[in-house]
């Protein structure tokens, strides 16, 4: 932390709260879920973009909302001793990877203080204790093994480009808080490597062959979204590009990366002429191989289609799926439920210690690739089934009933009826895999009423550099509780 004592922090305006453009000195002491810095100016607690924990900065007022300051940073006063040089050549104006500026040991501790704040409505007084040290990822970089990309003619132009660059041809990432601006990304540090090659690749040559990229207020151009995705441990890689329509344009652009690009094993071609930015499309073509990639977690390998969900950071999956297993503690009897099963992934590497694993997703293409992915890996006691969990499990389904229920919904958390239809259940021993656990703390609180105790918090850092946390949270059912 730096001195403060050669520092005068700002007092508060006597007789009046903050108002905007106010200027104010504070020290940055923790972060927040949106990968913000975060200090106080009295009882105001200001967010501010780009501050590192451990410096103080002068910041200046944009908006004050009750007890709160969104602020913006003018000045580094004293450099934090966690402060390190960011590896990213488009810092500060990406939107991502907000914590490049701050060693990676403490951006562990930080996250471990957030995910104790963000559960503290369900830990109770002693309940920090239960939140254990964040478990790190082995590599900071090139970690991610999915990217997707966004074409636009509207260029966020940075500070750092030369007078005259072009703001008609954009293929990146968002600029930092701006939806309608892309940067022009050169390359990504933390995507795996050879992405960067073939993002290069298909910028260049969208710009030869001349083809206008999607204008989203205009709602018109070819060129959509850029998704690249590599099996980690079969060297595999997918392009996915998204357009507007097919065409023989769009098909000699991708001839033109296949030749430049040999290693690429499969190129699928989505078409999406809908109005919304989404890297999904309502028509999907194999221009190249086999249309599917596939991933090796553990012993079993994994088909992945180009809109499949499968965890981005391989490496990180292993060590998440080691702690989903130890909480677990599943015995050769059990039956195990998994929710938000996606293609399976959970299940499958636990179904080896169990009796019978069951899967329920609402999504049916889900469900085919976790169906797909059992008899790949000749797995024969696992049964998925596509629909909502509430309407799935009803007091007439044939389902059995589990003895161990694991959990991983959506950024969104938990449907109500679906928190109903678990405590109806009254599984004895309950695993919650959360990426957003403001969303589990609201689902956790009528389970726990339910006669559900919360015994761990596991934390895993699957993103690097960003405020994004897997939980693994484990729940049992105290003794003599009975279902409702």
């Amino acid at each position: 932390m730096p001195s403060t004592e050669s520092i005068l922090l700002t007092p508060l305006p006597e007789g009046r709260k903050p108002r905007r453009d106010d200027e104010f000195l504070c020290v940055i002491d923790s972060i927040d879920s949106k990968g913000m810095g975060v200090g106080r100016w009295g009882e105001y607690r200001a967010r501010i973009p780009g501050a590192v924990p451990g410096s103080t900065v002068l910041a200046q007022v944009v908006k004050r909302r009750r007890d709160r300051l969104d602020s913006r940073l003018l000045e580094l006063r004293e450099e934090s001793s966690f402060a390190v040089t960011p590896r990213c050549t488009h810092f500060g104006s990406c939107g991502g990877c907000s914590f490049q500026g701050l060693a990676y040991s403490r951006q562990l501790e930080l996250m471990r203080e957030l995910a104790a704040r963000e559960l503290a409505p369900v830990l109770g007084a002693e309940g920090d204790a239960l939140v254990q040290p964040v478990i790190g990822c082995a590599s900071e970089w090139s970690y991610r093994n999915k990217m997707d990309f966004t074409f636009s003619n509207r260029r966020w132009v940075e500070e750092s480009e030369p007078e005259g660059s072009p703001r008609d041809f954009a293929l990146g990432l968002h600029s930092r808080g701006r939806y309608d601006k892309v940067l022009d990304v050169q390359r990504c540090e933390i995507q795996f490597e050879e992405g960067n090659a073939v993002l290069a690749t298909v910028s260049r040559l969208a710009r030869e062959h001349a083809l206008a990229p999607w204008d989203t207020l205009e709602h018109v151009g070819l060129l959509r979204h850029l998704v690249l995705r590599k099996g980690v441990q079969t060297g595999e890689l997918m392009v996915y590009l998204v357009v507007s329509r097919d065409g023989e344009d769009v098909r000699r652009l991708a001839e033109a990366v296949l030749a430049v690009h040999p290693e690429i094993t499969t190129f699928v071609l989505g078409v999406n002429a809908g109005l919304a930015s989404v890297a999904t499309s309502q028509e999907e073509v194999v221009l190249y191989g086999p249309g599917m990639i596939s991933e090796r977690l553990e012993e079993l390998t994994f088909e992945i289609s180009a809109t499949s969900f499968f965890q981005t950071n391989t490496l990180a999956a292993t060590s998440l799926m080691q702690v989903i297993r130890e909480e677990a503690s599943v015995r050769s009897g059990d039956v195990l439920l998994d929710l938000y099963c996606g293609a399976g992934v959970i299940g499958l590497l636990l179904a080896k210690d169990v009796s019978e694993v069951v899967g329920l997703e609402r999504e049916p293409s889900s469900i085919r690739d976790a169906v797909r992915n059992a008899e790949r890996n000749g797995i024969t006691n696992a049964r998925f089934v596509a629909g909502e969990v509430e309407a799935i499990w009803s007091e007439d389904s044939d389902l059995p009933r589990p003895d161990v229920c694991i959990v991983d919904p959506p950024r969104a958390g938990l449907h109500p009826k679906v928190v109903k239809t678990l405590i109806q259940l009254a599984p004895p021993r309950l695993v919650y895999v959360s990426c957003n656990l403001a969303a589990a703390a609201r689902d956790l609180g009528p389970l726990l009423e339910s006669g559900y105790e919360l015994r761990a918090v596991r934390p895993v850092d699957l993103f690097p550099h960003t405020p994004h946390l897997e939980g693994v949270l484990t729940l049992v059912r105290a003794v003599g509780a009975a279902a409702d």
